[in-house]
């Protein structure tokens, strides 16, 4: 049954944590707010950058879980569609409207491969990955079944230790056998190197993309000597965007912190030794918190504690301010060093998260605000789709 409710018929502290009007201030709290101006920036910068350097950008869907934050992308970023980790997830940006969606992952289960060959009858061009020939026929089944096809980027293992495979002989038999099998199409080669994006140094990052990047030229090779072309040649975070973006073999960027932003990505360090939340991307994304308590001299009490965000990269920091420090939590509530006692019941104040990623999942809504008022309310869509 489709939802009918209107904003307007939510209450505010129950439903939603504020509505479009209402002053910044008064937004209830602990919730996540996005400030638009800086959302903005990052999405045409990233947009703007991948134009210029001939490249498609295909932004992170698993970082926002949000239909309205990727059609901001498409619309104002120019991004050519969203990747997502999870089946449930892409069909959550399927139904939405997102006309281009990759499960950069593998999909193996019978009833997620179901749903995977369904999604093309929503509008969206359908791609997976696949590490694994034995997968193919399965693939291959399911998109006979319901008459439609699915496209496949083979994956390589280029550093990240997890899904994907090593060697390009094993690159091109997968990419030959999706070539032959029907309902299926050989789109590329998924590459992304996610255990380097969060080296402090720009140089290590570096080096580690440059392994990357000779393993792909390798592959495109192997498989161009086949007469398999890849349309798509995918890959690049936040953290190596401009790697990927140099290397003249990537087509495709992947990049999803950009847009947000958080304290574990912003803490590394571009080629001039620069922080990258200190001039390359601007802090769009925060937990608004309030002092519930400051019963010690020394430290407030804040309502956002661990059910509110996502500490595995770090503990947030506060922002705009240097004379209090978020200093720990437990379930309910955060710790605010405030060795001059200079917050006050119901102060509200501005975390930057240690990881953005799994601190969007935690929440319902995202609040829009800019000039000090709520803009927008967008739900957090695809949260819970985590199979």
């Amino acid at each position: 049954m489709k939802d009918t409710t209107q904003l307007s018929d939510l209450e505010v502290g129950f439903d939603v944590p504020a509505l479009p009007g209402m002053d910044e201030t008064d937004i209830q709290t602990p919730c996540l707010v996005l400030d638009l101006d800086a959302l903005e920036y990052n999405v045409k910068k990233m947009g703007d950058y991948a134009k210029a350097h001939g490249m498609r950008h295909r932004v992170h869907g698993k970082m926002h879980k949000s239909v309205d934050v990727a059609k901001l992308q498409v619309e104002l970023g120019g991004a050519c569609g969203v990747c997502c980790q999870k089946v449930s997830e892409a069909e959550v940006f399927a139904r939405g409207g997102i006309s281009d969606v990759l499960v950069s992952n593998q999909v193996r289960d019978p009833a997620k491969i179901d749903r995977l060959a369904r999604m093309p009858k929503l509008g969206a061009r359908t791609i997976c990955c696949v590490d694994d020939i034995s997968n193919v026929a399965d693939l291959s089944a399911g998109a006979q079944r319901h008459g439609t096809e699915i496209e496949c980027l083979v994956e390589i293992d280029c550093g990240a230790g997890r899904c994907g495979v090593t060697t390009t002989p094993d690159v091109v038999a997968i990419a030959k056998a999706i070539d032959a099998a029907p309902g299926l199409k050989f789109a590329g080669i998924q590459a992304y190197q996610g255990a380097m994006q969060h080296l402090d140094s720009f140089e290590d990052r570096k080096a580690k993309i440059d392994i990357a990047v000779a393993q792909v030229q390798d592959a495109v090779a192997g498989l161009s000597a086949e007469g398999l072309e890849c349309d798509i040649v995918g890959g690049g975070g936040t953290g190596s965007y401009y790697f990927e973006s140099n290397s003249g073999v990537y087509n495709e960027l992947q990049c999803g912190s950009y847009a947000f932003m958080d304290a574990d990505y912003g803490r590394i360090l571009d080629q001039d030794g620069k922080r990258i939340d200190q001039g390359e991307w601007m802090n769009a994304l925060f937990i608004l918190t309030s002092v519930m308590s400051h019963a010690k001299a020394d430290k407030a009490i804040v309502d956002a504690g661990l059910k509110a965000q996502s500490v595995d990269s770090g503990l947030p920091f506060i922002f705009g301010r240097t004379d209090v420090e978020y200093v720990k939590c437990s379930d309910e509530h955060g710790v605010v060093a405030d060795p001059d006692g200079v917050l006050a019941i119901n102060d509200k104040l501005k975390l930057v998260p240690g990881h953005c990623d799994p601190t969007c999942n935690v929440h319902d809504w995202y609040v829009g605000v800019r000039g000090g008022k709520v803009e927008t309310l967008w739900p957090v869509s695809a949260r819970g789709k985590a199979y």
